[in-house]
């Protein structure tokens, strides 16, 4: 069992930046696949960005060149930096941890993400 808690949520302007901060605890074989979900408004949740079990990440088209993920493995912590942030990128942020790719996944309770145009 790994338990994740973010932090680093905020009101931005359109342009600026933010940094989200992702802390594992518990079980970190749990920590192969490690990254971040958002979910808008009456939408449902969607991939943002992952690290995977070979260390690779992936990106959803909508924030590639805008955000980047890394991680400090000696502090089992994601972080996610988001620069020239949109309107558009207002949700919920959810961290989230699985040891395999066919496992089920481990969510952090979600830091609010507001960017005013």
């Amino acid at each position: 069992q790994v338990q994740l808690v973010e932090s680093g949520g905020g009101l931005v302007q359109s342009g600026g930046s933010l940094r989200l901060s992702c802390a594992a605890s518990g079980s970190t074989s749990s920590l192969n696949f490690m990254g971040w979900y958002r979910q808008a408004p009456g939408k449902q949740r969607e991939f943002v960005t992952t690290f995977t079990s070979s260390g690779s990440t992936n990106y959803a088209d909508s924030v590639k060149g805008r955000f980047t993920i890394s991680r400090d493995n000696a502090k089992n912590t994601v972080y996610l930096q988001m620069n020239n942030l949109k309107p558009e990128d207002t949700a919920v942020y959810y961290c989230y941890a699985r040891p395999f790719v066919w496992s089920g996944f481990s969510w952090g309770q979600g830091t609010q993400v507001t960017v005013s145009s």
